[in-house]
C-alpha cells in the first residue's frame, strides 16, 4: 500500500473513531511506528489531525462528528433541554425546526402537542412528528445531505422564505463565548439565517459542550435570539451580555 492511500485510510479511520494510537495503526497497516509517525506528521501539517502523545486526534474545527455519534453525545442533557423547550411551545402554533440532534429531541417532545404546523429541513424531524396526527408537516426542498438527513442549499432557503412562523427552534454545531452560533456547512447556514429572519421568535436549543467545539461559519449572534435553552449556565460574561441583549436563558439543570 502506498503512503498516500495509507494516509487516506488512517484519516477515514480517525473520522470514525475520533482518535488513534501510533502502535495500533502500525499493527493495523503492518508498518513500523516510524512510518506511522511520518504519516501522522503529514496529516497534521495538512491541518486534518492534531498530534497528541502516543497518537493523534481528528481536528474537530474543520469536520463535523459522525451523525450517529452526535446523537449519543450528551443524550440525557438533550432530553432535558427538549422537555423544557416543549413547555414554552403552546398549541395552535407554527414552527420552524432546523437540522440537529437536539432539535430532533425537541420533535419527540412535541408528539402530544395539538394543532401545530412544523416547517423543517430535517427529514428525521419530519419522520418523528409523523406520529402526531395533530401536526401538519411541511418539508422544505433542497439537496439531501445523506450524513444526517438535512436538506440544504438554495431551494431549501427559497422554500423557507415563503413562510412567517410563530417560533423557530434551531440548533448549532458550535458556540463561542462572544455569543456567536457557528456551523460547518455554508449551505446549511444560509437556510438557518433564513429561518431566523422569518420567525417571530427564535429559540436556540443546545448543550453546553458546544462551547468546547469550533466551526468556521457564523450563523448569528445570541443578540438575535429570543431565548436559549441549555443544560448548564452560560459563561458569566456572556450571561451578562444576554441580559443586555434581552435574550432569555433557561437552564435545564
Amino acid at each position: 500500500m502506498g503512503s498516500g492511500l495509507r494516509r487516506n485510510e488512517i484519516l477515514a479511520l480517525m473520522r470514525a473513531e475520533g482518535k488513534a494510537s501510533v502502535e495500533a495503526l502500525a499493527e493495523r497497516f503492518d508498518v513500523t511506528v516510524q512510518t506511522i509517525r511520518r504519516d501522522l506528521g503529514e496529516l497534521a501539517n495538512e491541518g486534518k489531525i492534531d498530534r497528541v502523545h502516543g497518537g493523534a486526534t481528528i481536528r474537530q474545527g474543520v469536520t463535523n462528528i459522525v451523525y450517529e455519534e452526535r446523537r449519543k453525545l450528551n443524550a440525557e442533557a438533550k432530553e432535558r433541554i427538549a422537555r423544557m423547550v416543549s413547555d414554552h411551545v403552546p398549541t395552535n402554533v407554527s414552527l420552524f425546526i432546523n437540522i440537529g440532534t437536539t432539535t430532533e429531541a425537541v420533535a419527540h417532545e412535541l408528539l402530544d402537542h395539538e394543532n401545530i404546523t412544523v416547517v423543517t429541513n430535517d427529514i428525521n424531524v419530519a419522520n418523528i412528528l409523523s406520529a402526531n396526527e395533530s401536526c401538519e408537516i411541511i418539508v422544505s426542498g433542497g439537496t439531501l445531505r445523506r450524513s444526517d438527513g438535512g436538506l440544504v442549499g438554495d431551494l431549501a432557503t427559497q422554500m423557507i422564505e415563503q413562510f412567517k412562523v410563530d417560533i423557530a427552534i434551531i440548533g448549532a454545531s458550535a458556540l463561542d463565548e462572544e455569543g456567536d452560533l457557528l456551523d460547518f456547512d455554508l449551505r446549511e447556514v444560509r437556510v438557518s439565517k433564513s429561518i431566523i429572519r422569518h420567525a417571530r421568535k427564535v429559540y436556540l436549543v443546545t448543550d453546553a459542550s458546544k462551547f468546547e467545539r469550533t466551526a468556521p461559519v457564523r450563523i448569528a449572534s445570541f443578540a438575535e435570539l429570543d431565548a436559549i435553552f441549555i443544560d448548564k449556565p452560560l459563561p458569566h460574561g456572556l450571561q451578562a451580555r444576554c441580559r443586555e441583549w434581552g435574550t432569555d436563558v433557561f437552564v435545564a439543570d
